[in-house]
């Protein structure tokens, strides 16, 4: 009898080389990769074929789901940060600062309303699933984001920022929920909330990841001036530069997925030689776009039908307020007033707010930020109506976002995009 695993690596294998070589026409379609990814993982789990068993022990299931989406999670912000060459200044990254600051708040405490009024949770509970759920996914996201470093279009370029670093700053608010489970009493742990979650994670998120990054680059410019790399190996120092990152936060108990934010930033104005950097991202993004392919596999794969039925209701609640009134009121708040830094315009079109409400897009990040609360004690009937309305939120947005992105997105470059305008090198120093 063939063993399932191999079984596992040649369907992988077949959709890996059907997706590659169909990829010229799936990008014309109203259809995601994700998408195709999803139904696969669904054909290859309980109702399909049932080559994938990540139920049999819930535990080992939560910590391998963690571990992977956090893996795919840091990849995807280093990637984020290594597309954006904007100066740091207030009013180029303006429209992130009203993102993070403004948007992210909003969606939160709205999805905490939500689940306080409507679906009748407590407000840990309630805070909490506005935490794992207001994230947008720098993972799904990569067709309406910035496309490489020339790319300097505010849409995409609110977006990516967003992506990147929302993933790291909602972890302070899944912290408050997690305690507010465990000690409704606020006065008990608010004062070690907003000393050690807020501010000192986000700021020894800030000072590692450029610190460290700095530190590799250091090193690799004074190896280099008298030997080189194997050019094979060359890629490489983008990983170690991520993973040294990353653990060296966290062992500081800084917020990881910031400092990495802030090493792939720090990275792409590290360089002259911007071949070197693109060269970078090349290989940072393939190798995203190889274990988003995992991810979306692992979450088709433990979709249960009954348990999706049965939060049904609280699920279509949560979606339909966050996708059509809660992200796109919120986005409009945000933006008011914003303008544009091309100078081209002197406001934000409309069409472009209108967009980043409605890209919104939910997925690795909330996996991961679901499974480290599993591990962190959430159990039991709780888990089990926060996790199932996440799990359908992911699919309904893979499904809706992935089909009207490339309509979407279309319509905006022939419309509304300013890429024409900012990507010309005259425009790019406008930002300096």
């Amino acid at each position: 009898m063939v063993d399932i695993y191999i079984i596992d690596l040649l369907i992988i294998g077949l959709l890996l080389l059907f997706v590659t070589l169909g990829s010229g026409w799936i990008a014309r379609l109203p259809l995601s990769f994700a998408l195709i990814y999803l139904v696969v993982g669904i054909l290859l789990g309980p109702y399909g074929f049932g080559l994938i068993q990540l139920r049999r022990d819930e535990i080992f299931n939560a910590e391998l789901l963690e571990r992977i989406a956090e893996f795919v999670v840091i990849i995807s912000v280093f990637s984020c940060g290594l597309k954006i060459v904007r100066p740091i200044s207030w009013k180029s990254w303006n429209l992130t600062t009203r993102l993070i600051g403004l948007l992210m708040p909003i969606s939160i405490f709205g999805l905490a309303i939500v689940g306080k009024f409507f679906l009748g949770m407590n407000w840990g509970e309630a805070i909490l699933l506005g935490a794992i759920l207001a994230p947008t996914d720098p993972v799904l996201a990569s067709e309406v984001q910035l496309t490489d470093t020339r790319d300097q279009d505010e849409l995409r370029f609110g977006l990516t920022s967003e992506g990147g670093l929302n993933d790291a700053l909602a972890f302070p608010f899944v912290y408050f929920g997690l305690y507010a489970l465990k000690d409704s009493n606020w006065n008990n742990w608010l004062k070690f909330w907003i000393s050690v979650d807020v501010i000192w994670a986000i700021a020894a998120g800030i000072i590692m990841g450029f610190i460290v990054a700095k530190a590799v680059v250091w090193i690799d410019k004074k190896i280099q001036k008298h030997r080189r790399p194997d050019e094979l190996m060359e890629d490489f120092i983008a990983i170690s530069t991520i993973l040294l990152t990353y653990s060296l936060t966290e062992i500081v108990n800084g917020y990881g997925f910031l400092a990495v934010f802030i090493a792939g930033l720090v990275v792409q104005r590290s360089y002259k030689d911007t071949e070197k950097t693109l060269a970078k991202l090349e290989f940072i993004e393939r190798l995203e776009k190889l274990l988003e392919v995992g991810t979306i596999l692992l979450l088709g794969s433990i979709l249960l039908f009954q348990p999706i039925l049965n939060y049904a209701t609280q699920s279509l609640i949560v979606i339909v307020l966050l996708f059509f009134i809660i992200r796109p009121l919120g986005v409009w708040l945000s933006t008011i007033g914003h303008r544009s830094p091309s100078m081209r315009r002197r406001f934000l079109h409309p069409g472009s707010r209108w967009l980043i409400g409605w890209f919104g897009i939910r997925g690795v990040g909330s996996l991961y930020y679901l499974a480290y609360a599993f591990g962190k004690g959430l159990e039991g009937e709780v888990a089990e109506n926060i996790s199932w309305i996440i799990y359908t939120t992911i699919v309904v947005s893979v499904i809706v976002h992935g089909v009207s992105a490339t309509p979407l997105m279309n319509l905006y470059e022939r419309h509304i995009s300013e890429r024409k305008e900012t990507h010309s090198p005259s425009t790019i120093d406008e930002f300096e």
